[in-house]
């Protein structure tokens, strides 16, 4: 077994290693991108289903592999596995990304569900608001932060189509359903439109509920009869043989020992989206929390959770904690937190994966209060706590189409692009560790 390299031999490596224009995937349209059921819900961050299939190709060589995504958002890596007919599964702690990733990969019958998208919209067009005796689904318990963000009449005619919704018996096709109705809420609401946080914009002219899922509908049918199309006959008939998605925490995979062929993931930027907050209001209007503050504590190094002092085994990990906490205390603590938790998550990882396995890690770095987040160059040396040999470094350049938002240097906050001095992410790199 090869030696573990050392932090400075780590720093080297990372310095050393040019970026590879194939892995860049320029000449990606975004209906490539976009292709199957890649473009059911709207998603920040995600990474796009040609590095996926790139990674399988590279590293899978038998028919019936096993893939893991332990951060699987909006399923990118699942729905790619279930396509190629291998076994899938994965977690996510977003209740809302777990109904999005398992929809996305469950390809429905294009005729059947051609049929029930015709019932629905039957019982859509017999609605008459004053004849009807149908209650409008709202929440009641969040009531008070659904009128925050959306007009009275407009949560009239949303709560309207969510009961309709529920009248759908089959659970697949109900929660296909639901996944529409959570991907119109923003352009339905008063959330400003171009942002990724929570702003509110009182001047907006939200869309009409029943209009954008009409629409929307119609473009997730086209996608589902698509992935339909690709996805071998024998998953499709035992797809719950073949996939395993559940909402959980990334440390704690539903999958035995030494079971897992390929992990292919991104996992959050301690710097990045709070995705709590992103997808409350798919949260609110489908109930799925009990209570929404203690929900954002959920999530992986979330600033919202009581810190706790945590032993890193990473030096490049203490030195960044330790550089930044002079600097903003806060934020070291949240660093600190953010690395402590990914370090237990590859030990889940190590313990999953076969002998002769690999984990492969798209992370990119930044920058708070000046200090330079070398999350890449941290995972590859946690990777190595957990038990694994650093296998490959991949540099990858963001085309500008598809980059992230940018950062102020001074706050490191994300802000406007006509303002921001600084990409937050202008390249990424896969992290890839062996299983001896």
């Amino acid at each position: 077994m090869r030696m573990p390299l050392s932090p400075q031999a780590i720093l080297d490596a990372f310095q050393a290693t040019p970026s590879e224009e194939a892995w860049a995937f320029r000449k990606c349209t975004p209906s490539d991108t976009g292709k199957w059921t890649h473009d059911y819900h709207r998603y920040p961050a995600k990474f796009i289903p040609q590095l996926v299939e790139r990674l399988l190709d590279e590293y899978i060589t038998t028919p019936t592999a096993h893939i893991n995504d332990p951060f699987m958002g909006c399923g990118t890596t699942i729905v790619t596995a279930i396509a190629r007919g291998f076994y899938a599964s994965g977690t996510d702690i977003n209740r809302i990304a777990h109904l999005i990733a398992r929809v996305k990969a469950t390809p429905i019958e294009p005729n059947y569900l051609a049929q029930r998208i015709d019932h629905l919209f039957r019982l859509v067009k017999e609605y008459n608001p004053r004849t009807a005796r149908i209650e409008p689904r709202v929440p009641e318990r969040h009531i008070e932060r659904i009128r925050y963000w959306f007009n009275e009449s407009t949560i009239h005619d949303l709560g309207i189509l969510l009961n309709l919704i529920h009248r759908e018996e089959d659970a697949r096709v109900r929660d296909f359903f639901l996944v529409a109705f959570s991907h119109i809420l923003k352009r339905c609401s008063l959330w400003l439109q171009a942002s990724t946080k929570p702003t509110r914009d009182v001047h907006k002219q939200p869309v009409a509920p029943f209009d954008a899922f009409r629409q929307h509908i119609k473009k997730m049918q086209d996608g589902n009869a698509a992935f339909y199309d690709v996805v071998p006959a024998r998953v499709r008939e035992a797809i719950d043989d073949y996939l395993n998605v559940r909402v959980g925490d990334a440390r704690a995979q539903p999958v035995p020992s030494a079971s897992v062929d390929l992990i292919v993931t991104s996992s959050p930027y301690v710097t990045s989206y709070a995705y709590a907050d992103l997808h409350q209001l798919s949260t609110l209007w489908l109930d799925l929390t009990d209570d929404w503050r203690e929900y954002r504590k959920e999530f992986i190094g979330a600033a919202s959770t009581a810190y706790r002092p945590r032993a890193l085994k990473s030096v490049l990990a203490q030195n960044i904690v330790a550089q930044l906490a002079s600097r903003s205390p806060k934020m070291a603590r949240d660093v600190e937190t953010f690395f402590a938790d990914m370090q237990e998550v590859f030990d889940e990882s190590f313990r999953i994966l076969k002998s002769g396995g690999r984990c492969c890690y798209v992370i990119g770095n930044t920058q708070l209060k000046g200090v330079d987040i070398l999350n890449a160059q941290v995972f590859a040396e946690s990777l190595q706590h957990s038990g694994f040999r650093l296998d490959r470094i991949i540099k990858r350049e963001i085309p500008s189409k598809i980059l992230p938002q940018k950062r102020d240097k001074k706050t490191g906050r994300f802000a406007k692009n006509q303002t921001a001095d600084a990409e937050a992410y202008p390249v990424e790199y896969i992290v890839i560790g062996l299983k001896e």
